[in-house]
């Protein structure tokens, strides 16, 4: 932890230069993002905090992180030492923020923020959760405190065929203003670049996980400017982006553009995903700011409801997946028949990605694999990679949630498998489990519903048992784009969204024992029309996931008929979609696999 230390006296003696007595760095990088290049994992360098979701704080003689209890136990261990206090967010007794500063700093101190890396809304919030203090904002201190800090990086990019997405640039322009239904002249900024890569048909690798590249843009009510790397297209590219109505710019040309662009039009952008220093570029000039009225923004809000084409690649994708899976539980089961000594949660990870990369279409990972065995399947976000070999074997449960990106769509499932003996208990609570995600599976319910209202349809199974899971059950997915996407959710937290016909969201419902093991079951959902009559129009769920559910530690006496049949006919589903993709020695496991229970 000494390396910890002397980081955190780099920053302490950069913050008293400039008489700031607290400063705060988020996990996020300049376009508000949940998977960020090297460049901008300032609290993880700082921290040694390796998890995707925290914010710390530190004053002259403390520091403190903020995460959410999916990274409790590892926060726990990896700050071990370091003189961070970990502050576990929404349990009670636990200060925000802003209560533990106030407590820590003199009256009248200032505190320090980049404004690169917190939105207007944010800054808002957070200005009258502090005051009386002052808020200072200071650009990137890390620049003269990490000495090896990586570059950002850009790398190049594609453009996504209407064939795979449904529409061109101009149409969806069209909706979007046609949505925002505002008569003044505007100029609507965008800085987060899934929004930017839906809007223009582009996909890159510039982030990690997500196809995505490093942007800016902006656009009127008759064109787009996007802003981006000048290596990021070919000649012929730049030609068919101006052609669908796009303007390329060099991507640093994004702040003086916005700063200089004609004052009469009213500059528009959702306030949680402008920053506050481009927020102030914008309006330096006099120009007006509206908010945009839709939560999330516009473009999240169209992008979320998929069309005809971008639900079929959805399915095709599964169909792909469906095979991995089936390809890996084979292999999986074949290791431990065999008795294999060397299979660890590493190897399995890297398995799945070696299957899937026997398909020209896979493009990559859509989120860093989850592959926990025994006690590490407690720990929601686990990675089984830096940890040192922890071997398969014995009496447990190996969860495994994994995805993956294909041209057409996108993937995220998670299964637990029965190692060895399980007890009773652990039976229990997977068939619990299983029967939250089945309860959720059949929901059907009326338009306007919030995700809210149907999460105990998942918790409560779990909850039935005096268990609990503390995340969500459900979170939107992006057809070829971010594996969590907004502004959807299925939570115990109120959202003020309610599903659309054509949503495409997880069900993930979980038991976590720390210390012993985890159990999670997730597939994807589209929420789709079901009946429309003279009460209104009624939705229900389609399940996409194509991959078997292990039968082993099920406790059919826990399972209703209507559940049973549920799992019946999903996997009679399973081996006539995948049946035909499959060589004869898989679809004679698959059979067996997919055999009905009574």
């Amino acid at each position: 932890m000494k390396k910890i230390t002397e980081r955190l006296a780099g920053l302490r003696g950069s913050l008293k230069r400039d008489s700031i007595a607290a400063f705060i760095i988020p996990s996020t990088d300049h376009h508000f993002g949940e998977y960020i290049q090297r460049h901008f994992s300032c609290r993880e360098w700082l921290s040694g905090f390796t998890g995707s979701a925290g914010t710390l704080v530190v004053t002259e003689h403390k520091a403190a992180l903020w995460t959410d209890s999916r990274y409790f136990v590892q926060a726990r261990q990896e700050l071990l030492g370091s003189g961070i206090e970990l502050m576990k967010m929404r349990l009670a007794g636990t200060p925000t923020i802003a209560e533990w500063i106030k407590k820590e700093v003199d009256n009248g101190s200032s505190v320090g923020v980049d404004p690169m890396l917190f939105s207007k809304g944010e800054f808002e919030s957070l200005s009258a959760e502090l005051y009386p203090l002052k808020i200072t904002l200071k650009d990137d201190p890390f620049n003269e405190i990490w000495s090896d800090r990586p570059p950002v990086t850009f790398n190049k990019a594609t453009l996504q065929e209407i064939s795979l997405g449904g529409s061109d640039s101009k149409s969806k322009l069209k909706f979007v203003i046609q949505k925002l239904n505002i008569e003044k002249d505007l100029i609507y900024i965008l800085s987060s670049c899934d929004d930017i890569a839906w809007l223009c048909n582009i996909r890159g690798t510039d982030i990690p996980f997500n196809p995505l590249l490093i942007s800016y843009a902006a656009f009127t009510k008759e064109r787009i400017y996007l802003f981006a790397s000048g290596e990021a297209f070919s000649n012929v590219e730049e030609s068919m982006l101006r052609d669908s109505g796009v303007e390329l710019y060099n991507y640093y040309e994004f702040q003086e553009f916005i700063k200089g662009f004609n004052r009469d039009y009213i500059r528009v952008a959702p306030i949680d995903k402008i920053s506050v220093k481009i927020f102030n570029n914008s309006v330096s000039a006099g120009a007006t700011f509206v908010p945009d009225p839709i939560r999330g923004g516009v473009i999240a809000s169209l992008k979320a409801v998929k069309n005809s084409v971008e639900i079929d690649g959805f399915r095709k994708a599964m169909l792909y997946d469906g095979v991995a899976w089936v390809k890996f539980w084979i292999y999986l089961e074949e290791e431990l028949e065999r008795g294999s000594q060397n299979l660890t949660e590493e190897i399995v990870a890297n398995k799945i990605g070696e299957i899937r990369g026997e398909f020209s279409e896979y493009k990559g990972e859509s989120f860093s694999p989850i592959v926990a065995f025994g006690e590490n399947g407690a720990l929601p976000h686990y990675s089984p990679y830096g940890n040192g070999p922890v071997k398969i074997g014995g009496d447990s449960f190996l969860l495994v949630d994994t995805g993956a990106h294909y041209p057409f769509g996108t993937t995220d499932t998670t299964r637990t498998f029965a190692i060895g003996t399980l007890t009773q208990e652990q039976r229990r609570d997977y068939t619990l489990v299983l029967k939250g995600m089945i309860n959720l599976s059949m929901a059907r319910f009326i338009k306007g519903t919030r995700g809210a209202s149907l999460d105990f349809l998942a918790r409560g199974a779990v909850s039935s048992a005096a268990k609990i899971y503390t995340h969500g059950t459900g979170h939107g997915i992006g057809h070829n784009l971010c594996v969590h996407e907004g502004p959807q959710s299925i939570r115990m937290e109120e959202n003020p969204v309610p599903l659309e016909s054509g949503m495409v969201i997880s069900n993930e419902p979980a038991i976590y024992e720390e210390g012993s093991y985890g159990i999670r079951i997730e597939n994807t959902i589209l929420c789709k029309k079901w009946v429309e009559n003279k009460y209104g129009e009624f939705y229900e769920f389609e399940t996409l996931t194509l991959v078997p559910i292990d039968l082993t530690p099920v406790d059919r006496q826990l399972l209703s008929p209507e559940a049973i049949q549920w799992l019946n006919n999903y996997h009679s589903y399973i081996y006539i979609k995948l049946s035909d993709m499959l060589n004869e020695k898989e679809r004679e496991w698959l059979s067996v696999k997919t055999l009905n229970i009574n």
